[in-house]
C-alpha cells in the first residue's frame, strides 16, 4: 500500500484495481547490529548483481508528454514499482516480482547510472515500500515474513474488489546489503506504507493499531509514535515535503452511513475497498488538512516537487471505466491541474529527484509481456 498486491493484479493487464496501491514500505537503531558505512557500490554484497541484458534502454515519450525527455527504461521484465530515489539521486529502492503466484514482491536496490540491481530483502513473505535513508547506510521496508515464509493468501474477491490488510505486515530497517534487520513496529495488525523525511529524523506510516486505517509518525528509531489523522476511513501512502513541514497522502473518508458500515465491516475482516481516493496535504503534526482533489476517481501516489508548491500523483480521472491511470501535477492549493502522461495502460508512482530535474515512475509501456510494469526515468522539462 504503497503495495498490497501486484500491479499485474491491479491492472498492469490493462489495469484493474488489484494491487497498484498495494505497491506501496524505518530507520533503524543504527548501532544495534554494528555500523554500515555510506553505501557506495555493490562490492560488499553477498547476493549476486542482476546485470540486465540491455538496460537502461532509451525510449521515446508519447508525443503529448511535453514534460518528459530522454526517457530510459530501467527494468525489462516483471512487476516493478514504487521506485524511489536516494537523497543523492544515485540509487533507487523498489519492489519487484518475477515469477509465479508462489513468489512475492521483494525489495531491490538499483544503481541509477548502470541499472544494475540486487535484492536486499529477506526473500521471505511479502514486502512493500522500500525507502533509502539519507547517507545511504540504511533502508526501510515493510514485510510479512514474521508471519511465515510463504506469500500471504490473496484476498477473497467475492465481496467485490478489496485489498488485504495483512496483519503480519511490520516495518523494518536494514543495512544497504540487507544485513542488520531491525524491527520498528510491534503493535498487532497492519503496519506498512512507511517513508522517511529528507533529513532522516522522522517516519510516516499507516497502521490499524487504534482500530482504523490512520497515519502515524515516529522517530527514526521507532520511538515517539504520534497519531496524525482521526477521521473514519483510509489514510495512506504518505510522503514528507522536502523541508519536512508538510505531508501529502491519499485518503478515503466515507460519509454515507451505508458506506461507513461497509468500510468498518471489511476492516474487521482485514480488508478495505478502494472505491475512491483523494489527495490531501497537512502539516507534519496532522494539523491544517486540505483536500486537493474531489473528482470521484482513484487518485494516489502523491509526491511533492522540491519547490514545495506542486504535487505529482496518479489518477484514473479521465477514464470512465477506471482502468487507465496517468500522471498529473497540481498546485498545493488545488489549482493548476495538468496531465503529464498519455501512454495507454498504467503510469504511476511518480517521484522527482532532489532538484526536480528527473522523474522516476512505473509504467506498462514497452512491455515484453502483457501485464509487466517497469521502472522508467525521464528528464523533467518545465
Amino acid at each position: 500500500m504503497k503495495r498490497i498486491i501486484g500491479l499485474k493484479r491491479f491492472g498492469a493487464r490493462k489495469l484493474g484495481w488489484a494491487g497498484v496501491f498495494g505497491l506501496f514500505g524505518s530507520l533503524g537503531l543504527f548501532g544495534l547490529f554494528g555500523s554500515f558505512d555510506s553505501f557506495d557500490s555493490f562490492d560488499s554484497f553477498s547476493r549476486p548483481v542482476l546485470a540486465q541484458d540491455s538496460a537502461p534502454v532509451a525510449r521515446a515519450p508519447h508525443p503529448q508528454e511535453r514534460h518528459l525527455r530522454n526517457l530510459r527504461q530501467m527494468t525489462l521484465e516483471g512487476e516493478n514499482a514504487e521506485a524511489y530515489f536516494s537523497t543523492d539521486d544515485r540509487w533507487l529502492s523498489f519492489q519487484r516480482h518475477v515469477g509465479g503466484p508462489e513468489t512475492c514482491d521483494q525489495i531491490y536496490i538499483m544503481e541509477v547510472a548502470t541499472a544494475q540491481m540486487r535484492q536486499v530483502s529477506t526473500g521471505r513473505g511479502r514486502t512493500t515500500c522500500g525507502y533509502i535513508f539519507p547517507g545511504n547506510d540504511k533502508f526501510l521496508y515493510s514485510s510479512t515474513h514474521l508471519g511465515g515464509d510463504a506469500c500471504p493468501t490473496p484476498p477473497d474477491m467475492s465481496q467485490g474488489y478489496v485489498w488485504a490488510l495483512y496483519d503480519s505486515f511490520d516495518i523494518f530497517t536494514a543495512n544497504m546489503d540487507g544485513s542488520g534487520l531491525t524491527r520498528l513496529t510491534h503493535e498487532p495488525g497492519y503496519d506498512a506504507e512507511a517513508t522517511v523525511s529528507r533529513d532522516g529524523s522522522k517516519i510516516v506510516f499507516t497502521s490499524v493499531r487504534d482500530g482504523d486505517l490512520e497515519l502515524y509518525s515516529m522517530n527514526a528509531d521507532g520511538t515517539n509514535v504520534r497519531r496524525l489523522t482521526h477521521d473514519v476511513g483510509y489514510d495512506g501512502g504518505a510522503f514528507y515535503s522536502y523541508d519536512g513541514t508538510q505531508i501529502v497522502y491519499r485518503a478515503y473518508y466515507p460519509t454515507d452511513p451505508d458506506e461507513i458500515a461497509d468500510f468498518q465491516r471489511l476492516l474487521r475482516q482485514g480488508l478495505v475497498r478502494p472505491s475512491q481516493l483523494d489527495i490531501y496535504v497537512m502539516n507534519e503534526d496532522g494539523s491544517n488538512r486540505r483536500q486537493l482533489t474531489d473528482n470521484g476517481a482513484a487518485n494516489f501516489a502523491p509526491y511533492f516537487h522540491p519547490d514545495g508548491q506542486r504535487i505529482i500523483f496518479s489518477s484514473n480521472m479521465e477514464d470512465p471505466r477506471g482502468r487507465e491511470f496517468d500522471i498529473y501535477i497540481i498546485n498545493v492549493d488545488g489549482t493548476g491541474l495538468e496531465r503529464v502522461t498519455y501512454e495507454g495502460g498504467f503510469d504511476g508512482f511518480p517521484m522527482w529527484n532532489s532538484d526536480g530535474s528527473q522523474l522516476v515512475f512505473g509504467s506498462n509501456r514497452n512491455n515484453r509481456t502483457e501485464g509487466d510494469t517497469n521502472v522508467f526515468i525521464a528528464d523533467w522539462v518545465e
